[in-house]
């Protein structure tokens, strides 16, 4: 039987499509791209789509075009181990992701047993690379900030300037949130202030009004705060509902315009610790126009996302190899990498080198730095 032309033209172009495909770089973006965090997850897709569109328009990588498949955890540790599942059984090598830290320490494993690379753009628990060391696994990477870090920064940073002050320490009992709020415990009583209280909350309530009640009772001067967006815009709004008064201090969390959309106006004067801001670097100019003009604002992680595509690119090139093994003792080698965040060099623990940070206040529904 023989068959039209028209028909073979079509299956000749499916097929040259296939191949092509099959050619591609392939890498899994993974974060909440639905839920209550969802708005990470959008600057993860944002910023690494952004990376491989300029990368794919310069050539490639070793002439081969980017590919990005999206992956939704939902911030779940659950979820986060299927996508990681789902991302090893399709055969892709390169993960950049996940967002919370719940996500990235379980779904580790499942990367570093079935041999590919992930490097998240904003988990910040310790426990994901030195668990990683630990066991031996060389591909799990942070190009972002350590708890310990920020805590060591901004917990001295707190002692120095709320002196005698009643400091209440809340955290959302995450890896994410919890982790942070010890690590900014630990390093504020080294410097010698001592807290008037340490508790988790339960994430995902509607009601904070007997914690509200309960830190008016203490007469806290200041929150400190170790969780999401979501929560930390409702305690404010609550407690300016009930006449109470606090200065909030956050971990990076809330770097997103969904902050101020549920805190409102209780929101002002929340300071935050975070990188110090890419979008004014030099590096990040012609990225964060070319996001802007598509509609986006490229804050919070979003040029973390696209510097992990960077990275990838940069650490193939560098070790003239897509293995991932060889790949991250390329990115391990102490050079640097030129990204939109700067350059950037990882320890052997797959860590970034001498992170800087900035303390941001709100203002008006938006977020700047402060001096220091």
């Amino acid at each position: 039987m023989r068959l039209p032309i028209t028909l073979l033209s079509t299956v000749a172009a499916l097929v040259l499509a296939t191949a092509a495909q099959a050619d591609d770089l392939r890498i899994a973006v993974a974060g909440p791209l639905t839920g209550p965090l969802a708005a990470l997850g959008d600057q993860f897709k944002q910023g690494a789509q952004a990376a491989a569109d300029d990368i794919n328009a310069k050539g490639g990588v070793m002439g081969r075009k980017i590919s990005l498949q999206m992956e939704d955890d939902v911030c779940d540790p659950k979820q986060a181990v299927s996508v990681a599942n789902r991302i090893i059984s399709e055969g892709i090598m390169f993960i950049d992701g996940h967002a919370c830290s719940g996500s990235s320490i379980p779904a580790s494993s499942v990367y570093a047993d079935g041999g590919a690379l992930m490097m998240t753009p904003a988990s910040s628990n310790p426990k994901l690379t030195d668990a990683a060391t630990e066991n031996g696994w060389q591909t799990v990477m942070r190009l972002y900030i350590r708890d310990d870090a920020q805590g060591d920064f901004i917990g001295p940073w707190i002692a120095k300037n709320y002196p005698g002050k009643n400091v209440a320490i809340l955290h959302d009992k995450s890896a994410y949130g919890q982790g942070i709020a010890e690590a900014v415990q630990r390093s504020m009583n080294a410097s010698g202030l001592k807290e008037i209280s340490f508790e988790g909350i339960n994430a995902g309530e509607k009601d904070y009004s007997a914690l509200v009640t309960k830190l008016k009772g203490a007469k806290a001067d200041v929150v400190y705060f170790g969780g999401y967006h979501p929560e930390a815009g409702l305690i404010l709004r609550q407690a300016a509902e009930r006449d109470t008064k606090f200065q909030l201090i956050m971990p990076d969390s809330i770097a997103t315009p969904e902050f101020w959309q549920v805190a409102g106006a209780a929101g002002e004067g929340t300071l935050f610790v975070f990188p110090s801001d890419p979008q004014g670097k030099p590096e990040a100019k012609a990225a964060v126009e070319k996001i802007k003009a598509g509609g986006f604002s490229p804050e919070g992680f979003t040029l973390f996302s696209y510097s992990v595509i960077q990275a990838f690119a940069a650490g193939i090139e560098r070790a003239q190899s897509d293995d991932p093994t060889k790949v991250a003792e390329a990115l391990k080698n102490g050079q640097p990498i030129d990204t939109v965040v700067g350059p950037v060099v990882f320890d052997e623990k797959g860590d970034l080198k001498n992170a800087s940070y900035d303390i941001n206040r709100w203002n008006d529904g938006k977020y700047a730095p402060i001096p220091q």
